[in-house]
């Protein structure tokens, strides 16, 4: 009958959502393992990159703070340099102030998601003073 219509939206309906909650969850849990990768490895990943939550360290890049408002961008280079090419720019604009150990040459830590401009989007940062 006619009847039975709605119902099977509504089944169907059902089984999406669940089946998207289901995903998200174990999506969740895939999100906080962050993955730990170098500029190079960074740079490597491409497009792969845009979709998953990273944390990448590098020496932060002499003169390359940039503070404008709550708004930071630095540069990063692989830890111990690399090649010219090898920099990636880290965009902060947490609610959290930044660490008075993030400066030229100190190591710094980011959390967060590559952006297709290239800039990656930190939604933490972490850094200490190069020893």
């Amino acid at each position: 009958g006619a009847s039975m219509k709605p119902y099977m939206k509504f089944g169907i309906l059902i089984a999406v959502v669940v089946s998207t909650l289901a995903w998200l969850a174990i999506g969740g849990v895939e999100d906080t393992k962050t993955y730990y990768k170098t500029v190079p490895e960074l740079q490597a990943m491409g497009p792969q990159a845009l979709t998953k939550r990273l944390r990448v360290g590098g020496d932060v890049v002499k003169n390359s703070i940039k503070r404008n408002g709550k708004e930071v961008t630095f540069e990063i280079v692989p830890i111990g340099g690399g090649k010219p090419t090898e920099r990636v720019k880290i965009f902060y604009n947490g609610n959290d102030p930044l660490p008075d150990t993030l400066r030229d040459g100190a190591q710094a830590l980011a959390d967060g998601r590559m952006q297709a401009d290239g800039t990656f989007h930190a939604a933490k940062i972490q850094a200490k003073c190069a020893s």
